[in-house]
């Protein structure tokens, strides 16, 4: 509990992650992505990868990765500012709207062409046309709540947690947070002929 102590959110912090989630909005529709689902309709939860609709709606079988990118913001923050107190732990209290930060450059990012043709090529994401904004702002929603659960949990909880996740998605859909990092930045053929076969 000591870790929810020292990184848990005050009211200053939390004002901030808001306004990183608004202006991270803002951006996205700068960059003229589409608000919601091109269907028309907004989903609690859309199962179907291989569909024009996945990464459309508030939640998809990519959610569990925004969530465990939480777990893991949440412990490299007690890493770096509670036990190593890199900046004599001055950041601990804003740890929450510096993850929501990196979680918004992220999606960003993702919805720029250069990383939406870098899925197209090497990734199981065929196809993608990057998120809508709907989209988008949940995935930030998911790691915020993943990140709070982390601050609630023991460090065993969260990594069995994340692990279960994982291995939840790449049952289901042969895809998860780590294979998909590792086909964005350094694709293997054979995991590309793995997930294919799914």
């Amino acid at each position: 509990m000591r870790q929810a102590r020292v990184l848990w959110p005050h009211r200053s912090a939390w004002m901030a992650a808001l306004a990183v989630f608004i202006i991270a909005v803002a951006v996205l529709f700068a960059m003229g992505r589409p608000p919601m689902c091109d269907c028309g309709t907004i989903k609690l939860w859309h199962g179907v990868v291989e569909s024009p609709e996945n990464s459309q709606h508030i939640s998809d079988w990519y959610a569990p990765s925004h969530f465990t990118h939480g777990l893991i913001m949440a412990g490299v923050a007690w890493l770096l500012w509670s036990k190593w107190r890199l900046f004599g732990g001055m950041p601990a209290r804003f740890a929450l709207p510096i993850a929501v930060l990196v979680e918004a450059a992220w999606e960003i990012a993702e919805n720029t062409p250069l990383i939406i043709n870098r899925y197209r090529e090497v990734t199981i994401s065929w196809g993608y046309s990057g998120d809508s904004i709907v989209n988008s702002a949940s995935d930030i929603g998911w790691m915020t709540l993943g990140f709070l659960v982390a601050l609630r949990l023991p460090a065993w909880a969260s990594v069995a947690l994340g692990l279960f996740l994982e291995l939840l998605a790449l049952a289901v859909i042969r895809d998860n947070l780590t294979l998909n990092v590792l086909m964005l930045v350094w694709p293997v053929d054979a995991v590309a002929a793995w997930q294919a076969g799914g």
